[in-house]
């Protein structure tokens, strides 16, 4: 089986992974020593956001949802399972937020809608490097000329970040993670630097910024 024969089987596993975390997704956000690296991103989320109209991507149970929302005129939460969107859906969320199971990959379902800005935590890392160009090209073609786009995601510290298990042909790296019923999952998880960040959002991108956590790294820039 090809590399790329194989990626729609990973993600499918991938997706029925997140599912059966939904109700401890949140587990990762209570470790002691990221604290003060999410204090900050949240505090820093809405001033770009301010005033637009937002689609974010694989919100998964919402934890940056309303942090991000603060200020925008309107704001689309989307994720393609339903388990965790219904954590999302519970929670108290700004007026502007509304939500919808939508597949990252495809975006269908979005035709027609006006999006100024776009938002993706931790779903970066997820997307296959042979994926990531197509992915990225299939979003910016869904916002307007002027929209601010902003991405955060993990860096890798060791004794922090579970291992990476291997490694394949393409540089994509993976995890094993265990679920409270003992069930072992390999997650595709990459962590790009930034010059490999940057050089993946093409020529479009301006007004580049990148910041780097302790834990994670946030990149925003806006679209020609």
């Amino acid at each position: 089986m090809t590399p790329a024969s194989q990626a729609p089987a990973i993600e499918e596993r991938m997706r029925e992974y997140y599912a059966q975390r939904a109700e401890v997704y949140e587990r990762v956000y209570h470790r002691p020593e990221r604290q003060g690296d999410l204090r900050a991103m949240e505090a820093a989320l809405a001033a770009p956001f301010a005033g637009r109209h937002v689609l974010e991507i694989a919100c998964g149970t919402g934890w940056w949802t309303p942090h991000g929302a603060r200020s925008a005129a309107s704001w689309l939460a989307s994720d393609v399972n339903p388990q965790t969107l219904a954590v999302a859906r519970a929670k108290t969320m700004p007026e502007c937020v509304r939500f919808a199971e939508v597949d990252a990959y495809t975006l269908d379902g979005l035709e027609g809608q006006r999006f100024d800005a776009a938002f993706a935590g931790f779903w970066w890392s997820h997307v296959s490097l042979r994926r990531l160009p197509g992915w990225l090209a299939l979003l910016h073609a869904r916002l307007e000329p002027g929209a601010r786009v902003v991405m955060l995601d993990n860096r890798y510290v060791e004794g922090s970040s579970t291992p990476i298990a291997r490694r394949d042909a393409d540089g994509n790296s993976y995890q094993q993670r265990a679920l409270d019923d003992g069930s072992v999952h390999e997650v595709l998880k990459n962590f790009p630097d930034r010059s490999s960040a940057v050089a993946a959002i093409g020529a479009r991108a301006r007004d580049v910024a990148w910041t780097e956590h302790a834990h994670y790294w946030v990149l925003g820039y806006t679209l020609d």
